[in-house]
């Protein structure tokens, strides 16, 4: 009759792996965080071998070298734990008052400094003089920015300027034509169509029939996004569907005649704090 031992029917544990031991079948030791159970017995047959004399019961985790041990990467009280582009990263606390802001897919969070909006600058730019300006079918004509322009310098890319323009405009020609006050934003002119037609060229316009005596008054407002913290130009130019002397301040019939009245045509450029996340 066979005799069993009850007592190697079961797991031996020998502790840390050593090539000076004998180990006989189910011994189980441990080397590099992981666990070996032997199969066929043997002196000094390293873990290695897993394959003739051990297998593996259990591997080792990872010990943080390869940014997944959280206990390593969070470092400090206030820390926030995130994925970068390969792995576990620390954003350290931000100070006092500051919101957390994403950046979107593919980009790392950071600390946004909330501002509270409103008006940061204002500038304006009067033109209290009569100007004439000589205009061809079709081309812009620009009012010099020496008299009347204006230079605006953002605080920060994300802000708008917001735009208040009023001018008076009048034009002299034998025939009847269209003469249009436009603005733009250093070389780009801005509000140049309507969305459906592209039909609008300009901010003010008037319709001239033979010679105007008149002025024709117009006021002007839109929100610009200029995506800089360099120095901008608003400035202005007209044209006209024929040819002639375009005026702004000025009636065609005035020639400095002290009995025609003239006005005052303006830009003021508020620079409104965003204040988007």
């Amino acid at each position: 009759m066979a005799t069993v031992n009850l007592g190697a029917i079961k797991f031996n544990w020998k502790g840390a792996y050593s090539n000076s031991t004998a180990y006989a079948v189910d011994d189980v030791v441990s080397s590099g965080g992981s666990s070996y159970v032997c199969i066929q017995a043997h002196t000094n047959q390293p873990v290695g071998n897993a394959t003739a004399y051990w297998n593996i019961m259990s591997s080792a985790g990872t010990n943080g070298t390869n940014g997944t041990d959280v206990g390593t990467t969070l470092t400090a009280q206030g820390d926030i734990l995130y994925r970068d582009g390969s792995g576990l990263a620390r954003l350290p606390a931000g100070t006092s008052g500051q919101l957390l802001k994403t950046g979107g897919s593919g980009a790392n969070p950071s600390w946004h400094t909330q501002s509270a909006g409103g008006v940061v600058q204002v500038k304006t730019a009067l033109l209290s003089i009569g100007v004439g300006v000589s205009l061809s079918n079709g081309s812009y004509a620009a009012i010099p920015t020496s008299t009347w322009s204006l230079n605006i310098t953002p605080s920060s890319s994300s802000n708008k300027i917001m735009l208040f323009v009023n001018a008076s405009i009048a034009f002299l020609t034998s025939n009847a034509n269209r003469t249009r006050l436009a603005i733009f934003r250093d070389s780009t002119q801005l509000q140049n169509t309507d969305g459906i037609g592209n039909r609008l060229n300009a901010f003010m316009g008037a319709y001239i029939s033979n010679e105007n005596r008149e002025l024709s008054n117009g006021s002007f407002m839109m929100l610009d996004s200029p995506n800089t913290t360099s120095q901008v130009n608003y400035n202005f130019k007209m044209t006209t569907d024929g040819s002639g002397t375009g005026y702004v301040n000025r009636s065609s019939s005035d020639h400095n005649d002290s009995g025609q009245f003239r006005t005052t045509s303006s830009i003021t450029a508020f620079e409104i704090d965003s204040g988007v996340l």
